[in-house]
């Protein structure tokens, strides 16, 4: 087990008492939605890869016929009112990964504090035929009903302990509450038996993720930057495609870019004698056509996509009709 906060460590029993007594007083108070609920949750506290995840299921369902719409709280909005994303309005106001979702898929996306609310307002938008709410990090949102808990297991999660000292906000057993177990294709091995462990005879779907680049206009010497939960996983991946970065840079998750970040990021740049910039969907959103244009004084920015592929898709389907 590794530590990431070992000052921590003797808080982690009052974290793991605080979440007994929400797990008791949320017991009873569950709301149900008209139509099935599948959730897509992780044991960690960000970095699991749900956003790709949920893109890809919402693709492979519509695929199927289904009307899809993702409910999601908005981490870092403004506000907590329940509204439908806008494809074209900024990630300051709905959260960046609702954003990114509602642009790359078309699907509606409704975001709010109440998730309930928000699939309610979702129900009431819903076109007729197969409705499902994909409901984007959700494991821990226990007040809302759901046909299917789909949670994300990736060796970090393995390998860490609970927060505050680690990142995990709730304990490895509790894999045992999942509908089905999403695995990365390049853990399958090392991981199925911890799967068959905790969770005995639960489905496992396995996933390949590949880092999506345009075939051209990549600078040779970039500065590669995000403000994801796990940054080194990205440096790694441009690596394995050939990119090697001249300097890097991680912000934190979900961060809010502005001026002072563009300028550091120029600085370094102009340091490293860089000749663009690579980073990630997820932080492409937060930046606005004038730091864009800001950062082009150096070079091409290029924004890389992490696509997902289920390696059995006539399985996942099954098993979520089955859930409706």
């Amino acid at each position: 087990m590794s530590v990431r906060r070992p000052l921590l460590l003797p808080l982690v029993p009052l974290y793991a008492a605080g979440l007994r007594l929400k797990r008791r007083l949320f017991s009873g108070e569950v709301r149900r939605l008209a139509h099935p609920v599948i959730s897509v949750g992780s044991l960690s506290a960000g970095g699991a890869g749900k956003t790709p995840v949920v893109q890809a299921l919402v693709e492979l369902l519509v695929r199927h016929g289904y009307a899809v719409d993702v409910l999601s709280r908005g981490y870092g909005r403004g506000s907590g009112e329940v509204e439908r994303v806008d494809p074209a309005g900024e990630a300051q106001r709905y959260g960046d990964e609702p954003l990114l979702i509602a642009r790359r898929t078309g699907a509606p996306v409704y975001v709010g504090t109440d998730r309930y609310a928000a699939g309610l307002l979702a129900e009431r938008e819903a076109i007729s035929g197969k409705v499902v709410h994909l409901l984007d990090d959700g494991f821990q949102h226990r007040r809302l009903a759901r046909s299917l808990d789909i949670v994300l297991l990736t060796q970090e999660d393995v390998e860490d302990c609970l927060l505050p000292a680690g990142n995990l906000r709730e304990p490895l057993h509790r894999l045992q509450e999942a509908g089905a177990v999403v695995l990365r294709e390049e853990e399958e091995t090392a991981l199925r038996p911890v799967v068959s462990m905790l969770a005995g005879e639960t489905p496992v779907w396995v996933v390949r993720r590949r880092l999506e680049l345009p075939v051209a206009g990549i600078p040779q010497r970039p500065v590669a930057f995000c403000g994801i939960a796990r940054p080194e996983g990205f440096f790694a991946m441009l690596r394995a495609e050939g990119v090697i970065p001249t300097r890097t840079m991680a912000f934190g998750d979900h961060h809010a870019y502005g001026e002072r970040d563009i300028d550091r990021l120029l600085e370094e740049a102009r340091e490293a004698e860089a000749d663009g910039f690579v980073t990630t969907e997820k932080d492409a959103v937060k930046i606005s056509e004038a730091m864009r244009g800001w950062l082009e004084r150096i070079g091409p920015v290029i924004v890389t996509r992490l696509g997902v592929a289920f390696l059995d898709e006539d399985a996942i389907v099954s098993r979520i009709a089955e859930a409706g």
